[in-house]
């Protein structure tokens, strides 16, 4: 089949039709009074939140597959975080956190009318989306919210859409409705079959791969080894696979060099080559070693961690 480009909001014309929908007059706005206040606060799993933050700014060009570098406060670390939604309407953009260190349960703690202390964006490449008939987008964990702009972008793009959920339990499961209302099939599974199949999402892809359906691509967002194995499981039959790579980040601009992987054998930065890549090619070996260098100084970090105070106006 024959691949057509398909780039959201990528013309001017597009861009001018998404600032009459905002609701906030941009040309009223200077950098002291952007705030950056949290509109929605909605718990999705113990540890998950999604936050919807105003970003008139970012939000007007932003595509799926991008990220933003967030500081809950002017005194926290910077982290990178996926857009998981937009809505150039209300001029803002979600968000989701799942707390599992210092910055990321600073910025768990804050409610709805804080401002968080700083955010950047949009970065990164958008993912490239083509007609390629049949997609496979598999998200496992808080990756399934990344993954929702991309399944959006390919089922407007006229491709029939698969997705496939994981999660280590039923209560870590987030976003199956939303997902469910973008997808043509999906399914899910849980490691320890507390819900949906008792299994690994590449279970339920080796069996869409050996029933014959033809695969036009397969999308695969959350932890590094899912992806991984997402990637040899696909290996052997040349289908095209692309990944969206989490390596520590600082600055998102490809000055700091910290998020460099190796990619075909070539070095890349996470923050402007990618974050997507084709996970055939990526070096998942040196990749998690990257991402292990820093875990002791994360602990000490976490057991010093004091209350955060959001910011509110």
């Amino acid at each position: 089949m024959m691949s057509r480009k398909y780039n959201m909001n990528s013309t001017d014309k597009n861009i001018r039709s998404a600032h009459s929908k905002c609701r906030i007059d941009l040309r009223s706005i200077s950098p002291q009074d952007l705030c950056h206040r949290i509109l929605k606060r909605e718990q999705l799993a113990d540890t998950v939140a999604l936050l919807e933050i105003e970003a008139p700014l970012i939000v007007l060009n932003a595509k799926a597959g991008q990220f933003v570098i967030v500081r809950p406060t002017r005194e926290s670390e910077r982290i990178p975080l996926t857009i998981s939604d937009m809505d150039p309407e209300r001029g803002t953009i979600s968000i989701i956190v799942q707390e599992v260190g210092r910055t990321t349960k600073e910025l768990g703690s804050l409610r709805e009318g804080d401002c968080v202390g700083d955010l950047v964006g949009p970065l990164g490449k958008p993912t490239e989306i083509e007609n390629c008939g049949t997609a496979v987008c598999i998200g496992g964990g808080v990756g399934i919210a990344f993954l929702r702009p991309i399944v959006k972008a390919l089922r407007e793009a006229d491709n029939n859409v698969i997705s496939i959920l994981g999660a280590r339990d039923k209560s870590l499961l987030i976003l199956e409705n939303e997902m469910k209302a973008l997808s043509d099939e999906i399914y899910v599974s849980t490691d320890n079959g507390s819900y949906g199949r008792h299994g690994l999402v590449t279970d339920v892809l080796n069996d869409l791969i050996s029933s014959g359906k033809k695969i036009g691509i397969v999308f695969a967002i959350g932890p590094q080894p899912m992806m991984r194995a997402v990637s040899e499981a696909t290996r052997p039959h040349a289908i095209k696979t692309i990944v969206s790579l989490d390596p520590i980040m600082i600055d998102g601009t490809g000055m700091c060099g910290g998020c460099r992987v190796t990619v075909g054998g070539e070095i890349k930065f996470t923050c402007v080559d990618g974050p997507d890549f084709d996970g055939h090619l990526v070096d998942w070996d040196e990749l998690r070693a990257r991402k292990a260098a820093y875990f002791e100084h994360e602990k000490v970090a976490l057991e010093r961690r004091e209350p955060t105070e959001g910011c509110r106006k």
